[in-house]
């Protein structure tokens, strides 16, 4: 099957899309866009991986579900566009981040900087039915972006993977913790943020690892 996707990626993952659950999952979402209001936009689905090409990753933080309202997702994991009202799990990150670095709360929720200087944050289902979260669980998504994480983790050295929560902290399975940095915590969001989130020092942990492996750290 041909898929529009960034020509490294496209390279990495042709296997995935010649297997017949990926054909079922394309038949699944197409006949869902054709019904019903679904999210991303259709040419938004991969676009973390059109913004961030297999080479450029070093960090990849893993979320489950995306946002379910219409106008916040784009199509990059916890991200939302300048404009929109930034959502309680991004705002916590954002918290966590200034309690870590220092770095002053931004007031825009769009993270395209960081994934232009190689931070893959990626959902394990890549689209949603507006209003319905996890109405596209189970489909054949989470096979695929397994497949992405066990393709980073193989092909690649020297990567910090950010699992939070109990869902992304089973995806640890896929990682080789021998070659790569593995950080867990509880999710970000405000319903379990306290019980570890806040004081994780995730982000001044990734970059120290990045720094001392020779790998420019990110600006978070």
């Amino acid at each position: 099957m041909n898929v529009k996707i960034e020509a490294s990626w496209q390279k990495r993952l042709q296997e995935e899309f010649d297997k017949p659950y990926f054909e079922r999952l394309v038949t699944f979402v197409k006949s869902e866009y054709g019904r019903t209001n679904v999210l991303p936009p259709g040419h938004l689905i991969f676009h973390v991986f059109n913004s961030c090409p297999f080479e450029n990753v070093k960090v990849v933080i893993l979320g489950q579900d995306p946002y379910p309202n219409p106008g916040q997702y784009y199509g990059i994991c916890f991200s939302v566009p300048e404009g929109v009202a930034i959502p309680g799990s991004l705002s916590n990150i954002f918290k966590e981040i200034h309690q870590d670095l220092g770095k002053p709360i931004p007031t825009s929720g769009n993270l395209d900087r960081w994934v232009a200087q190689g931070v893959f944050p990626m959902n394990s289902v890549l689209t949603v039915r507006a209003h319905e979260t996890g109405s596209h669980r189970n489909m054949g998504w989470e096979t695929f972006t397994d497949a992405v994480i066990k393709k980073l983790s193989d092909e690649r050295e020297n990567l910090v993977f950010m699992l939070w929560g109990a869902y992304a902290k089973e995806k640890a399975a896929l990682i080789n913790p021998e070659k790569h940095l593995v950080l867990t915590t509880v999710h970000p969001s405000p319903r379990s943020a306290d019980y570890g989130f806040f004081g994780c020092k995730h982000f001044s942990k990734a970059n120290e690892f990045l720094r001392s492996r020779g790998i420019q750290e990110i600006d978070w």
